[in-house]
């Protein structure tokens, strides 16, 4: 019989040889959904199960976590895609040819993520990563305008060196493992490197984890290592956008903070918790400011990514169980709702036929309903209350207080900056006299309204059973 984490990765895969195969928009389309439902079935069947470690998977309440929500919002993303990317037929700016490779892409792409998550092998891990990377590369591409093509290279190129470098990272927790576990798997085993990690070289933990800062760093998109995020969201599809945003972010900071509690193993190694905390800071200020500049709506919000990380970096290097509760909190949020902003964003653009700001205004006036759906979620990301991200960021900023009382004001102040330039541009694009043409989409609404729900019922009551599983996981954290 199958087992749960079995079938979030060969479920996507097994479909997406199956959409490569099928001809016609529709059908692809069905496909593709009913394939992301079945994977979110999986999923919620690994959340309901017993913990699992073997020879090359792994389930815990730290990884089942992602899995969930990369699943659902996969599923969700899939049922956006099916309305958005019909549009992009009609109007001439995708060949129908693209369509099966695109599916089958997507469930690829969705199907080595759950593959990093689920490994108990470093080196499966780094593969199931990479092999995400590589797909979202290829896709942001897919619309072959000179643009898209420069951003697809810029991608391509800065991902192979954060490829190159996570790779040299790995091989030294592997050299760093052999002399305590020997040659062969189990020195690329999770459990069994974690359960040793007292017994290994703390320099060479050290030199490791500075490879794989770095490496994953770029896949996170932290500040300076974020060049190519900005060009990916605004040149490729907005379905990649939302995957981009909302999950392939996480499975690499994911990585990252597994190699983080295998530090934490050896007394004697480097504290990554300090680097983290000042890239984390970094990247939330820098990114707080650069949104005042941004022109592109995709652009912006892609921005707003590189401030969440940043904040969810800062997070977990404090560490603790409240920090560490609060940043898991916030990444599930962040995941929802800019997923939700780009589902949004992407009707917005086809329904004036631009990304540029200067375009898009009077959205109350000539399309009310994705009006309110795009405020909504920008109040959201904001965080104010009650929706869910600002529980999260309310938790960070008092355990950070609680703490280091000078400290708290930096995080604090670049999401003040931040919470300046979305209010700023949502006054702009809502209100206001509508200008360019305004064409009619046939928007689904249904993604958007589950993740805003979701979202805003976390911020009125958190399950106790929900709070346990947090809590759980941020204890594995350290």
């Amino acid at each position: 019989m199958i087992e749960a984490y079995q079938a979030v990765v060969l479920v996507p895969y097994a479909a997406a040889l199956v959409l490569a195969a099928v001809p016609g928009y529709r059908v692809g389309a069905i496909g593709n959904v009913i394939a992301s439902a079945a994977a979110f079935a999986a999923g919620l069947w690994l959340m309901l199960g017993p913990p699992t470690v073997g020879s090359y998977a792994i389930v815990d309440e730290f990884n089942v976590l992602f899995v969930a929500i990369n699943t659902l919002v996969g599923f969700t993303t899939a049922l956006f895609s099916a309305s958005y990317i019909g549009h992009e037929i009609e109007t001439g700016r995708l060949s129908p040819g693209f369509l099966r490779f695109y599916h089958a892409m997507f469930q690829a792409m969705m199907g080595s993520m759950n593959l990093a998550l689920v490994a108990n092998n470093i080196g499966l891990m780094w593969v199931g990563l990479e092999l995400a990377t590589l797909i979202t590369v290829v896709m942001v591409g897919l619309y072959r305008t000179p643009q898209a093509i420069e951003a697809a290279w810029k991608y391509f190129i800065l991902a192979s060196v954060g490829i190159s470098l996570a790779f040299f990272g790995t091989i030294l927790v592997y050299l760093a493992g052999q002399p305590v576990l020997g040659e062969g798997l189990q020195s690329m085993t999770w459990s069994l490197l974690q359960a040793t990690a007292v017994r290994m070289d703390p320099a060479l933990l050290d030199l490791a984890f500075i490879f794989l800062l770095i490496g994953y760093g770029t896949k996170v998109g932290l500040a300076p290592l974020h060049a190519w995020l900005p060009d990916a969201h605004a040149e490729g599809p907005t379905p990649i956008s939302a995957v981009l945003s909302g999950l392939l972010l996480n499975v690499a900071l994911y990585a990252l903070l597994r190699f983080k509690m295998l530090m934490a193993g050896q007394p004697a190694a480097l504290d990554p918790g300090p680097i983290m905390v000042v890239m984390g800071l970094v990247s939330l200020i820098f990114a707080a400011f650069m949104l005042y500049q941004r022109r592109d709506i995709k652009r912006f919000f892609a921005y707003s990514s590189i401030e969440h990380m940043g904040l969810m970096v800062f997070a977990f290097g404090m560490g603790g169980p409240l920090a560490n509760f609060a940043g898991l909190l916030h990444m599930a949020m962040h995941s929802l709702t800019k997923s939700s902003i780009f589902f949004a964003v992407g009707h917005v653009a086809q329904a004036k036929g631009t990304q540029r700001f200067a375009e898009i205004r009077g959205l109350s006036v000539s399309h009310p309903r994705l009006a309110v759906a795009l405020a909504l979620a920008v109040l959201a990301i904001a965080g104010l209350p009650p929706f869910g991200v600002f529980t999260s960021e309310f938790l960070i900023l008092t355990t950070t207080f609680a703490r280091q009382p000078w400290l708290a004001l930096l995080p604090a102040f670049g999401l003040l900056v931040g919470f300046g330039a979305l209010l700023l541009r949502l006054q702009d694009t809502i209100f206001g006299e509508p200008v360019g043409p305004a064409h009619r989409v046939d928007a689904s609404s249904v993604p958007m309204v589950l993740h805003l729900m979701l979202v805003l019922a976390a911020g009125l009551y958190l399950p106790p059973a929900l709070v346990i599983w947090f809590r759980r996981a941020a204890e594995l954290l350290g």
